[in-house]
């Protein structure tokens, strides 16, 4: 009994896999040797995961780098926010940025250059572009950003701070 909590603190992924293939109120030889030979699959699982949805200090952007990669006259860096079409209406949206919603975001990275300009009004970029993923707060951008390094675009990032963030800082600033 001990161990079921112990494996539960330790590894919950893992527990929630492997509890079906547990049969009766106490491990047993067969559940336990079932659970050890999942074991090296699942970590290699993880490591998989871990390889190819990037987070961390190289995929976030702070509200300053942000603001000075916007300011820069040779740009180079498109910033495409994943917030719904009706959220930039009445929240406002960050300027310069693309609007692309999360849901299309898939599609749009998979569409040729010109019927990408022509749905969204701007130039597609390209997988070795700058991108920086924007939203709210933070959530549907780092989706975005996940969705887009497994498509092969190397050089994107998110911003998590997201709009609440910006217009915090941006109105804050300017009372100053």
């Amino acid at each position: 009994m001990a161990w079921r909590g112990a494996l539960r603190l330790v590894v919950p992924q893992l527990w929630k896999m492997t509890r079906r293939a547990v049969t009766g109120p106490l491990w047993t030889r067969q559940s336990a040797s079932i659970w050890l030979q999942r074991l090296p699959l699942f970590l290699q699982r993880q490591q998989l995961r871990a390889l190819s949805c990037p987070s961390g200090p190289d995929t976030t952007v702070t509200y300053e780098k942000l603001k000075q990669t916007m300011a820069s006259p040779e740009r180079g860096t498109t910033v495409v926010d994943v917030r719904e079409p009706w959220e930039l209406r009445e929240y406002g949206r960050i300027p310069g940025s693309l609007n692309v919603p999360l849901g299309q975001i898939e599609e749009a990275l998979k569409l040729d250059p010109e019927d990408f300009k022509q749905k969204y009004g701007e130039k597609m970029p390209s997988k070795s572009d700058h991108i920086i993923f924007s939203c709210l707060a933070g959530v549907r951008s780092q989706k975005a950003l996940e969705t887009a390094t497994s498509l092969g675009y190397t050089k994107v990032q998110h911003y998590p701070g997201g709009w609440d963030e910006w217009v915090k800082t941006e109105t804050s600033g300017k009372k100053n």
